[in-house]
């Protein structure tokens, strides 16, 4: 069957987009009790982008702390029960500025707010009822696709798994260049790195076909420029800023991969971000995507950036087998990976085994 998706309604895009925000927001405000919440990433505290939220009457600045691991379902929960305290009114939108964490938290949130019980109930695909809060994502790293995704990843009590339907796709998205210039070399690099690896997954997959095709091979020629040639600079910004929209866009009508379920079990077991734990888990792939790794470690080499090694000398059995019994969860990116019979192939064990060479 195929996939019929939803889009992002409405995109901005280009340097100083961000000052458009208000007046985007204005379109919403019909009367003088409502609100905008804004979820902020606590990274930006007494930084210059914090003063240049518009906030207006009843808004309410949030800050969202993703420093210590990746969003939670508890972590939403919590935010919801607060914002129900602010008023007895719902806000007219919801606000996510940040790196994916952040938009994935405004995701889900603005997804909790209409709908009964806990997050981790909505833990898979189609369990929403209910549309959310207008939400509203602007990214200031690039290279998770979060802005255009239709997920919203979580880790819960007993998994690592996204709230995915057709709502939690963003009502409208902000991409400014100006909000990624100067991330941290690290940062930088491990998140856009996910673009790279969504497209490379993508591209060598069994549900590849040209919509994701021809997405995935510009965002990879973009990353390629951005990490061969560019860098951290104005160019280089707006070209990754880019390359992590048509990744996503890329993955939303084909699939990730090996690498992807197994950073999620890296990131469920022992808490590593996103962005590292693909990293992580990509530079031990060569037997699975060959010329594409050892392209990684040339960019790895070029960028003098930091991938930890020999991880798994410290780990108990215990905690392999928890990771590989996530990893081998994730049937739909197995599947995409390896084919339908890939139950034949890959087993518990195997995965244990590419996690021991970590």
């Amino acid at each position: 069957m195929y996939k019929n998706f939803k889009s992002v309604g409405k995109c901005v895009f280009g340097r100083g987009s961000f000052n458009q925000l208000d007046s985007i927001l204005a379109e919403k405000r019909t009367s003088n009790d409502s609100y905008v919440v804004f979820l902020l990433d606590n990274y930006f505290k007494d930084k210059a982008l914090a003063n240049k939220i518009p906030l207006r009457g009843k808004d309410q600045l949030i800050w969202v702390d993703v420093d210590a691991h990746e969003p939670t379902t508890e972590q939403i929960d919590q935010l919801n029960a607060h914002i129900r305290e602010l008023s007895p009114s719902l806000p007219i939108a919801l606000v996510g500025i940040g790196g994916g964490s952040v938009m994935d938290i405004a995701k889900a949130t603005s997804m909790m707010l209409t709908n009964e019980g806990l997050a981790q109930q909505y833990q898979g695909l189609n369990l929403i009822k209910n549309q959310g809060v207008y939400h509203i994502g602007i990214p200031t790293l690039a290279g998770t696709g979060a802005e255009v995704s239709m997920t919203a990843v979580l880790t819960g009590p007993t998994k690592k798994l996204g709230i995915k339907c057709d709502y939690t796709v963003f009502d409208q998205i902000v991409l400014d260049p100006d909000l990624i210039a100067n991330a941290p070399k690290n940062q930088w690099f491990y998140t856009g790195m996910d673009t790279y690896i969504h497209c490379i997954e993508s591209l060598t997959g069994t549900m590849l076909n040209e919509f994701s095709k021809a997405y995935g091979l510009k965002s990879l020629d973009l990353c390629r420029e951005v990490f061969n040639q560019y860098g951290q600079n104005p160019e280089g910004d707006e070209k990754l800023m880019i390359a992590s929209y048509m990744g996503g866009l890329s993955l939303t009508y084909s699939e990730v991969g090996v690498c992807h379920a197994l950073s999620y079990g890296l990131s469920y077991v022992f808490g590593y971000r996103h962005g590292i734990a693909n990293c992580i888990a990509f530079d031990e792939l060569h037997d699975y995507y060959g010329d594409a790794v050892i392209e990684f470690k040339e960019m790895v080499k070029k960028h003098n950036v930091d991938i930890p090694k020999g991880l798994s000398k410290n780990w108990k059995e215990e905690e392999v087998a928890k990771m590989a019994q996530t990893a081998y969860a994730l049937e739909h990116m197995w599947k995409h990976a390896v084919g339908q019979h890939w139950k034949e192939v890959i087993t518990q064990d195997k995965i244990m085994e590419l996690y021991y060479r970590m």
